[in-house]
């Protein structure tokens, strides 16, 4: 990732207490992937754990379903690249700076002050998510298909993609759950996630960077 910051961008303001953050493509691409992930999720634990493949049953159609979810996850994003605003927000969510690194030590020490927290229109802690749950995407890809077609490959390399698919797959579900959490504890943000807008006061606090 380049060491640039991001630059402070002035976003419109849509009411009298409201500023625009995130467009319909973002909405869209954000819920459609949210979707085929936890697809995935709910599938490969029913794949998983006795007790839901006893109660779902039907394992040849679970299979069926997580496997062309995976396939699929790509999808919202790359159809999101035809939005200019979606392209620039994977810009701003491929910068790290100098207030980035500010951001990660005060998170670090569980300094919780604005002040001690710069952030563009993402914060370090969003950015590293996106960075990892992208690359992690990819490599459950990548080992998923190894699994699938297994004439593609020799069995010592269908085997490592075994083992890491699976291990990375529950890494995966918890670093997805505490986003989740992350989510449920600041309304204001969901609200921009579900809606394209967010208070400006909440702006100005967690984002101040992104608002001059």
């Amino acid at each position: 990732m380049s060491p640039r910051t991001d630059l402070p961008s002035t976003a419109p303001a849509t009411a009298a207490t409201g500023v625009a953050r995130f467009t319909r493509a973002a909405r869209w691409a954000h819920r459609t992937t949210a979707a085929l992930m936890g697809l995935c999720v709910f599938t490969a634990a029913c794949l998983y754990v006795p007790q839901l493949a006893q109660l779902v049953g039907r394992r040849a159609l679970v299979v069926t379903v997580h496997q062309w979810s995976g396939l699929a996850l790509p999808v919202p994003v790359l159809a999101g690249l035809l939005s200019r605003a979606f392209r620039t927000d994977l810009g701003r969510l491929n910068r790290f700076g100098p207030h980035d690194r500010t951001w990660l030590r005060a998170a670090l020490r569980r300094d919780k002050h604005p002040s001690q927290r710069p952030a563009g229109k993402f914060n370090a802690g969003q950015k590293i998510y996106a960075a990892w749950i992208a690359g992690a995407t990819l490599v459950m890809l990548g080992t998923g298909l190894m699994m699938w077609f297994t004439h593609l490959t020799p069995l010592v390399w269908r085997t490592g993609a075994t083992f890491v698919h699976d291990w990375l797959a529950l890494t995966l579900g918890v670093v997805l759950a505490g986003h989740i959490g992350m989510a449920l504890a600041d309304p204001e943000a969901r609200r921009g996630m579900r809606t394209g807008t967010v208070g400006r006061d909440w702006a100005q606090r967690e984002h101040p960077l992104w608002r001059p």
